[in-house]
């Protein structure tokens, strides 16, 4: 694997300007984290972070004298963010913690790059890059991420309790990153298993997206399945079961990874209560979980919900049922999705009114379905009787 990064980010002149103005009096500027590993992963890149050894007053003085935009979004915390061409940085001063409760830590800043890296959580997220490109890399991460292997920075047990949240981290790293063949780190199991109590000091918002974030990675299945075994997954959602994730991860083939999708193949009746997740997101748990536990048919279920909802509803059913999804699915989807009842009320008024009239309707509707969509207007229409 490359020890050197070159990336258009790396060399865009927004990029350059802001590297430049926070190393102006001498200080340093390095690249660190999600950054740098999906550059050496050559996976796209979201987040520009950026660590240094300048305080952050310093940086936002820095920023001024350059004409670069700095907003305090965490100044107390050493981040600073200098936006540059439209383009947000978060430069953040080295730190060490000083102390945590499991949730949030106390931390003190400081010059050393090695204090900074021995504060993060796995080694493949401790690498620095130089704004030239050179690779920094104090805890030997780089191996690790070589060979797709997910460790905690330091003893496990330390890391989890500084933040439980680390817990949950851990297997949606490793199923984004890790490779599953070769199994789990014993000792980060040891230490989560021991540590699982930690999970209920966490918030519902926290434990949502973490979820959801694992839940999205490519294959989530195996990941889950080890959270079974150790007890985390019943501790994060009681009553929940992944029997169907890995047969709805292979049943998707080219689709794209839904996280709320998997979240409700693992059939939790209290997501609601558990995780606070967003109104949206809710409903289409519920809708999706009762469409496919119901009977149904495809078709029917196009009509009603729409192509994509009554995709998701037929492979949530098939991978519950763990049945094959049949080839004429799709056939079926598109023509529930574009058929249109050709009935309306005033096609049925004066002759029906009130309570009668929606009875009718919904009777007309269910006929109309029953046949395949076929039935026409006057057909009908002779039926309102």
């Amino acid at each position: 694997m490359m020890t050197q990064i070159e990336q258009p980010w790396l060399t865009d002149p927004a990029t350059q300007a802001v590297c430049n103005a926070v190393m102006a009096d001498g200080a340093q500027a390095l690249f660190v984290g999600g950054c740098v590993r999906n550059a050496l992963l050559g996976v796209p890149v979201s987040d520009l972070d950026i660590a240094t050894d300048a305080p952050p007053e310093t940086v936002v003085a820095l920023a001024k004298r350059a004409g670069i935009k700095a907003v305090p979004t965490g100044i107390d915390h050493g981040t600073v963010t200098l936006v540059e061409n439209g383009v947000p940085f978060e430069i953040t001063t080295f730190r060490k913690d000083v102390a945590t409760d499991g949730r949030r830590a106390v931390v003190a800043f400081s010059t050393d790059i090695a204090e900074d890296a021995k504060r993060r959580d796995f080694t493949m997220n401790a690498l620095y890059a130089r704004p030239n490109g050179e690779l920094v890399d104090p805890l030997g991460g780089l191996s690790d991420l070589k060979a797709c292997r997910v460790r905690f920075i330091g003893t496990a047990s330390h890391r989890i309790r500084e933040d439980y949240l680390r817990s949950l981290r851990y297997f949606r790293f490793h199923a984004w990153y890790g490779d599953a063949q070769e199994g789990f780190d014993p000792d980060a199991l040891a230490a989560i298993a021991e540590n699982l109590d930690g999970l209920d000091t966490l918030s519902r918002e926290r434990v949502g997206t973490e979820l959801l974030k694992l839940l999205g990675a490519p294959d989530p299945a195996p990941s889950v399945a080890v959270m079974r075994q150790i007890g985390m997954l019943a501790q994060l959602l009681p009553g929940a079961d992944d029997r169907a994730l890995a047969p709805l991860v292979h049943l998707e083939s080219d689709l794209p990874a839904d996280p709320i999708r998997r979240l409700t193949a693992l059939g939790d009746k209290s997501v609601s209560s558990t995780l606070r997740l967003s109104k949206q997101q809710l409903t289409r748990v519920e809708k999706l979980r009762e469409a496919a536990t119901g009977t149904t048919a495809p078709s029917e279920l196009a009509y009603r919900l729409g192509a994509d909802a009554a995709r998701d509803a037929v492979l949530l059913r098939a991978a519950l049922l763990e049945q094959p999804v049949s080839t004429e699915i799709e056939t079926e989807i598109t023509a529930g999705a574009s058929a249109k009842f050709p009935i309306t009320a005033k096609d049925l008024m004066p002759k029906f009114s009130g309570p009668k009239l929606g009875a009718m309707l919904k009777k007309l509707e269910n006929e109309w379905i029953e046949s395949g969509f076929v039935l026409g207007r006057d057909q009908l229409l002779a039926r309102a009787k």
